[in-house]
């Protein structure tokens, strides 16, 4: 009676735990879906998490176009916080969709269905919020991508079973040979056990890092199992391609626990995991079918790139409705025309700015920039380029009009010397520009790039004559161009290529002011000089300088007798 009763009470307390915890589960469900209805509209969180960028252009590395963001341009731009701005991503597969989303903008107008699906996801909450659950399960908590996991099984080789089998078919005959003759196959199978054991941990101790690629795998496949239980028309053909990869993955997932098990090698004292693991060890079970799976991995790879894929874009599209709600309607939906090179935009504003001042510009051609410094000539250029970029991948622009042709886009803006290399600031200028002259050469859409003061790294005279020539020469090449200069004589050189814009800063007694809105035509005023003053520099000196420029201006010629004889 004794036992009963004690039987009893284990059972019961087994049944209260596991309604505890399935309670507990459920609590922890209700809270995360009401933070999700709360913070709708938010700032994304963890927008300062560096560690994701290990593993977020993984992807974008596996399937990199011709046409996409290259590395000058993405970090000229400082795309990576851009990135962050719009990452509102539950799972590793939906991060790295979304950087690769934006590293490759699209070079046809086909963002139909995608718009469908983006605007859908804002209107209905419940089937947002049951995906970004399920993408909750998939988070990625570790620093590697599928595709660092992927990769890392190649290390293992070909892997066969023919020992392992080998080894448990001796096993049986030894073990049926003890009816037979008890003191011959009772040496077989002592030699056996002993054969297995050993080999048993010295192949355990080689595949056990590897599992955590099958363990990304099994959540990959977790995740889609739980997505196809969503009943939804929206996602019809979604669910149905990922039921066909579910379906390729069956022998892959079959059996998985026998390797898989939490408790594989470690049964902290339950009698029925010991005796599992002593099976394991004396069959190689675990071992065959990691080397099945390992068969079946590398005969699917592709599969499970279409599911990481199909997840990824899935999550992505949340992702854009969550950053558009999150801008309170200042933002639009772009409009590309293949029939006029006009580039028209109204109210454009940075998506990095807490208080930015929009700005309005139409344009057919290029564009110089005139200006002093700090007055907004490089925010705008990286401004125009950032929503390029947003226009043609996530399909929204923060702008209360966008009207343009499809770009590829590139930009020459934040160039350092490279001291690995060799090179001076001068020669990697030069490189960066003649990488976009190349691009031109190929075919495709029209080139957008963004110049920030042209060959700053050489004399006067050669810069304006070279530069000249180069954006010269940008205009018969499909290239239109934005460049923000110093040099007010290319506004006059190349004022039949390029339309002129300029940013002004109003410089009084003891400061200066600057409304950064461009405005048409080149700068006429020069306010360099009088900062000095402003700054605290010896006012002779202002004085000198201020002369030295007006007297160049009057006559071409450089002289130092008509500011030091003034000092004197």
């Amino acid at each position: 009676m004794e036992y009963v009763v004690f039987f009893a009470i284990v059972i019961a307390f087994l049944v209260i735990v596991s309604i505890l915890g399935m309670l507990n589960e459920k609590r922890a469900l209700h809270s995360f879906r009401d933070k999700l209805h709360r913070i709708y509209g938010g700032l994304p969180e963890g927008m300062d998490n560096d560690s994701k960028f290990l593993y977020v252009s993984k992807y974008f590395e596996k399937h990199r176009t011709e046409t996409a963001v290259d590395d000058i341009t993405w970090n000229d731009l400082s795309m990576d916080q851009v990135f962050r701005r719009i990452n509102y991503c539950y799972s590793g597969a939906g991060e790295e969709y979304l950087y690769y989303m934006l590293r490759s903008p699209q070079q046809s107008d086909d963002f139909e269905l995608q718009e469908q699906h983006v605007r859908y996801f804002m209107e209905h909450e419940a089937l947002r919020n049951d995906c970004q659950v399920i993408f909750a399960g998939m988070a990625n908590r570790n620093r590697y991508s599928i595709y660092d996991y992927l990769d890392y099984l190649d290390h293992l080789g070909k892997r066969s079973n023919l020992m392992n089998l080998t080894a448990d078919l001796l096993l049986v005959i030894s073990i049926v040979g003890c009816f037979f003759s008890f003191s011959t196959f009772f040496i077989m199978l002592i030699v056996v056990l002993i054969f297995n054991i050993v080999t048993y941990f010295r192949d355990k101790a080689e595949i056990d890092p590897y599992l955590s690629s099958f363990s990304y795998v099994m959540r990959l496949l977790k995740g889609v199992e739980r997505f196809r239980k969503i009943k939804d028309h929206e996602l019809e053909q979604e669910l149905a391609e990922l039921g066909d990869d579910e379906h390729k993955m069956a022998a892959f997932k079959a059996g998985s626990g026998i390797l898989m098990s939490p408790t594989r090698m470690n049964a902290s004292g339950n009698p029925l995991d010991i005796l599992a693991d002593y099976l394991r060890i004396v069959t190689h079970i675990d071992l065959i079918k990691f080397n099945h799976m390992l068969s079946e991995i590398r005969k699917h790879t592709d599969t499970i790139d279409h599911m990481n894929s199909v997840l990824g874009k899935i999550d992505a599209e949340i992702a854009i409705g969550c950053f558009r709600a999150s801008l309170a309607d200042r933002y639009c939906i772009p409009q590309f025309q293949t029939s006029s090179d006009e580039l028209m935009i109204r109210g454009l504003y940075h998506p990095g700015m807490e208080h930015p001042v929009p700005n309005s510009i139409s344009c057919h051609r290029g564009v110089l920039i005139t200006g002093s410094n700090a007055s907004g000539k490089s925010t705008f250029l990286k401004t125009v380029a950032i929503n390029a970029i947003l226009a043609q991948s996530v399909h929204t622009v923060l702008a209360e009009q966008y009207t343009a042709p499809l770009y590829r886009i590139y930009t020459s803006m934040a160039l350092r010397d490279d001291l690995v290399g060799g090179d001076s600031y001068y020669i990697v200028e030069i490189k960066s520009l003649k990488r976009i002259l190349d691009a031109a050469e190929q075919n495709g859409c029209r080139i957008l790039c963004m110049i920030d003061e042209v060959l700053r790294g050489t004399n006067t005279i050669e810069r304006i004559a070279a530069s000249s020539r180069i954006l010269d020469g940008f205009t018969s090449r499909n290239i239109q161009c934005f460049a923000a200069t110093h040099d007010i004589e290319l506004t006059e050189l190349l004022k039949d290529e390029y339309d002129n814009y300029h940013f002004e800063g109003i410089v009084t007694d003891n400061d200066v002011h600057f409304n950064y809105q461009i405005q048409e035509g080149p700068a006429k005023n020069r306010n360099a000089i009088k900062l000095l003053g402003i700054l605290g520099y010896d006012s002779h000196l202002v004085e000198s300088a201020q002369r030295m420029a007006d007297e160049f201006t009057k006559s071409g010629i450089w002289t130092m007798s008509s500011g030091i004889s003034e000092m004197e």
